[in-house]
């Protein structure tokens, strides 16, 4: 029997060899990751994360699941929402990115508790969360439809996914985002984090990510209703949002 292929970046891979080549990518730039975050995006992922906390209708005393949150911006962001009543758990499949969010919490004074987990088999109960966040991090995973119908299946009934994700740029500044994406990135990526290839994965792998109308509707085959996404930046990133009827 063959072995199933799936993408990383243009290259096709075994699906059982994704993941590891994903984390590889990751326990690399963990160090460095805020820092790049900061200058690949002149500072405008911080105001993209706050959008999706404003539109995620959490209030105090819900309970939060941050899933690839990686070094923790959104878990912050999140935390300081729900209050001490609400419980914001912050997750990612990488261990160095989780150290670095987990560490951060902690030098910030939040009780955010850090769990290494697969989103493509969340150990919670059904029902648990209020709101459910993936940011910037569905398209490193093997199985997305996958781990979407888990995030679903976390949800409490009314509770929301948003899904915060780079995303197919509006056509008349494609070349120029071409150009930016496979010369720059790699070369800041060369020179900041003494890593070219793992920012060449990265231009990579936002290319092979669905766009904004192939997510809308992975999202509702996963069991989602009211399906909806907001284009930032030219949509250069996407939110989209669905709701557990």
């Amino acid at each position: 029997m063959t072995d199933k292929t799936t993408h990383f970046g243009f290259k096709n891979v075994i699906e059982a060899e994704k993941q590891q080549k994903v984390g590889e990518v990751f326990h690399s730039v963990a160090s460095k990751y805020d820092l790049m975050n900061d200058v690949m995006s002149a500072g405008m992922h911080r105001g993209w994360k706050r959008f999706a906390v404003d539109i995620s209708g959490v209030k105090t005393g819900d309970s939060v699941l941050d899933i690839a949150g990686g070094s923790g911006d959104l878990s912050k962001l999140f935390a300081k929402k729900v209050g001490s009543d609400g419980e914001v758990i912050l997750t990612d499949i990488n261990a160095s990115m989780l150290s670095v969010g987990r560490d951060r919490m902690i030098d910030a004074g939040l009780n955010v508790p850090a769990m290494q987990c697969n989103a493509e088999a969340l150990p919670f109960a059904d029902e648990q969360f209020d709101c459910v966040i993936v940011a910037f991090g569905l398209r490193n995973m093997t199985h997305k439809d996958v781990a979407l119908k888990e995030m679903q299946r976390v949800l409490k009934v009314g509770g929301r996914l948003l899904v915060l994700e780079f995303s197919k740029v509006w056509q008349p500044l494609e070349k120029l985002y071409d150009a930016y994406s496979f010369k720059l990135l790699p070369l800041m990526g060369k020179l900041l984090a003494k890593d070219a290839t793992s920012y060449q994965y990265l231009a990579e792998s936002i290319r092979m990510h669905p766009d904004q109308e192939t997510l809308k509707q992975m999202m509702i085959d996963a069991g989602l209703g009211k399906v909806d996404y907001y284009n930032l930046s030219a949509g250069v990133v996407a939110i989209h949002k669905g709701y557990k009827l």
